[in-house]
């Protein structure tokens, strides 16, 4: 996978001078892997195709590895079962140990995603963020949760209430959000404003096997799109890494799900680094100049141009 930049940021055009014309004074790499795999009932196998990526990434120079949604065990929100919850997790607790060893040993940040167990009856989806010493430099706990068939994930999980806060490491400061918030301008916006270099979202999501080709790819176009706008709207890298294969309803009244993969990197004008392909387990690296965030946002000045005094609906749910 061709990790360099596909497009001109059209900046030179414009006639105003890039980071690489001004020596990459500004510019600060970062080497991005994206770990995609398929989920099974197996923990342990699950953990180690985790691990597999992440050997590969990090062989292949990457600093910073994103893990998808969940990647411990299959998407167990298709259906509403008490039992599921025998799943969650502490954090710390076996998940984030094992990630934490391997970040030590490796000397890489990784972000890690787990069913946490905070109390009885409290439970949320966390992505967990491991320093390359093997320390937790912080967690994020997914904040909007679907109700859809396929995904009654409000069955399961808490809505987090830490707020978008960006995770500081030692190779940035990250705006980790999870799979559903991708979809919301507002989380971007508010890592965005919090001071994150880049978006990462470790992401489960797929399509119903019933729909029409054309819808699929609709959908999946729309995700893509989606975070990309981010990236524009932002001025920011993003990261997105997802699942793959098809995993069966368990009750047997739908087709199940097929996850798409797909996991891409953009920069700041929404350019496509490299991206996964949407049916193969693949680990995906490329690399990001946090500096160009600067560079962008001179000329694109969006945070500038906000008009913060006439957006006071936006806390409504509706308007009219």
């Amino acid at each position: 996978m061709d990790g360099k930049n596909q497009g001109s940021d059209g900046l030179a055009d414009a006639g105003i001078a890039t980071g690489a014309q001004r020596g990459n004074f500004m510019s600060k790499t970062l080497r991005v892997g994206l770990v995609q795999h398929a989920c099974t009932d197996d923990y342990r196998r699950n953990l180690a195709e985790s691990e597999q990526g992440i050997r590969q990434a990090a062989a292949a120079g990457a600093s910073l590895v994103l893990l998808p949604e969940l990647h411990t065990g299959v998407y167990f929100c298709q259906t509403e079962d008490p039992a599921r919850f025998d799943l969650a997790q502490p954090v710390p607790g076996p998940t984030t140990e094992h990630v934490a060893a391997l970040a030590r040993e490796l000397g890489v940040v990784i972000v890690a995603s787990v069913f946490e167990r905070r109390a009885a009856g409290l439970y949320h989806n966390t992505a967990v963020v491991l320093e390359r010493d093997g320390s937790i430099a912080g967690r994020y706990r997914k904040m909007h949760i679907p109700d859809d068939p396929g995904y009654h994930e409000k069955f399961y999980f808490t809505p987090g209430d830490q707020g978008f806060v960006p995770i500081e490491t030692s190779v940035g400061s990250l705006g980790v959000l999870v799979c559903w918030d991708q979809w919301y301008p507002e989380s971007a916006r508010l890592m965005a404003l919090a001071g994150a270099q880049i978006l990462l979202y470790p992401t489960a999501i797929g399509w119903d096997p019933r729909d029409p080709a054309p819808e699929r790819e609709r959908q999946r176009d729309s995700w893509i799109t989606i975070q990309r706008a981010h990236a524009i709207a932002n001025g920011l890298p993003v990261a997105a890494c997802n699942r793959i294969g098809r995993e069966p309803d368990p009750e047997q009244r739908t087709e199940g799900i097929v996850f798409w993969g797909s996991s891409f990197l953009a920069g700041p004008q929404g350019e496509l680094l490299a991206q996964a392909p949407a049916d193969s387990p693949t680990v995906t690296v490329a690399d990001v100049d946090l500096g160009r965030t600067e560079t962008v946002r001179r000329i694109w000045p969006f945070l500038r141009d906000r008009r913060i005094d006439a957006y006071h609906d936006l806390v409504k749910r509706y308007t009219s």
